[in-house]
């Protein structure tokens, strides 16, 4: 699979938190890539609610884009309703704060602020406020390395921005910076043209077979759980050193 135009950030580069005793156990911790729009079909709305009700029940907490409209906001919200706000975290960039936000939703001045008022926080859980795109995805991936086992990437339905993402944490996996699961949660057929192009690409000879394993897809919220525990590593993907430079 082709590398996007801008090189993916090296490993070393993303700040890890401390490491933990070795007896303890951390849970999982899921970063979700999905719309801030809530689709046209309803089923959309309920796979994100029947995500989080999953995540509750298994004990994953969950990283995200943190909006607050659409799929985003009804991931969040759901989520923080049964395990509370300590299990949600958004990372938004200020200059999507206008159209991820719902009014209501909004800081008073985002550009002083690193954070989303308490009230918010106890609807969508905790929100940091950062500068651009590529802090955004560093910062939700240092928390899916650093999470327990089961750890790993998910795709509910979206537009450009969710495909953007979800890409580059697959050419991640495949470049060897990462070995954490890849998962299209695939609602009523919507990833189905981008798993047949995958299959596709490797007819064609730009993707390597084994390859094609890396993004797996679920069709329900359980199955999404299970995939990531159950993720295998390709044996072909790229094994690059990424501590050099």
């Amino acid at each position: 699979m082709d590398s996007p135009s801008k090189p993916p950030i090296n490993e070393s580069e993303i700040p890890l938190p401390s490491t933990p005793p070795a007896n303890t156990v951390k849970d999982p911790v899921v970063c979700v890539f999905c719309g801030a729009f809530p689709g046209n079909s309803p089923t959309h709305m309920a796979a994100a609610r029947a995500l989080a009700t999953a995540f509750a029940a298994h004990n994953i907490s969950l990283v995200y884009g943190g909006g607050t409209r659409g799929l985003m906001g009804e991931l969040a919200r759901t989520l923080v309703s049964l395990r509370g706000p300590d299990s949600v975290h958004g990372i938004i960039p200020s200059a999507l704060i206008a159209v991820e936000h719902s009014d209501r939703d909004r800081p008073s001045d985002p550009t002083t602020n690193n954070s989303i008022s308490p009230s918010n926080q106890a609807i969508y859980g905790r929100t940091t406020i950062v500068q651009d795109m590529h802090t955004r995805k560093r910062f939700m991936a240092s928390e899916v390395l650093a999470g327990g086992p089961g750890s790993g990437f998910v795709a509910l339905s979206g537009g450009f921005g969710t495909l953007e993402e979800l890409m580059e944490m697959t050419t991640w996996n495949q470049l060897g910076i990462h070995a954490c699961g890849v998962v299209v949660f695939n609602v009523e057929g919507y990833w189905d043209g981008l798993l047949q192009w995958v299959m596709e690409a490797v007819r064609a000879g730009f993707i390597v077979g084994g390859n094609a394993g890396i993004l797996v897809q679920a069709r329900d919220a359980e199955e999404v759980v299970w995939m990531l525990r159950a993720y295998r590593v390709s044996e072909q993907r790229l094994r690059l050193d990424w501590s050099l430079g």
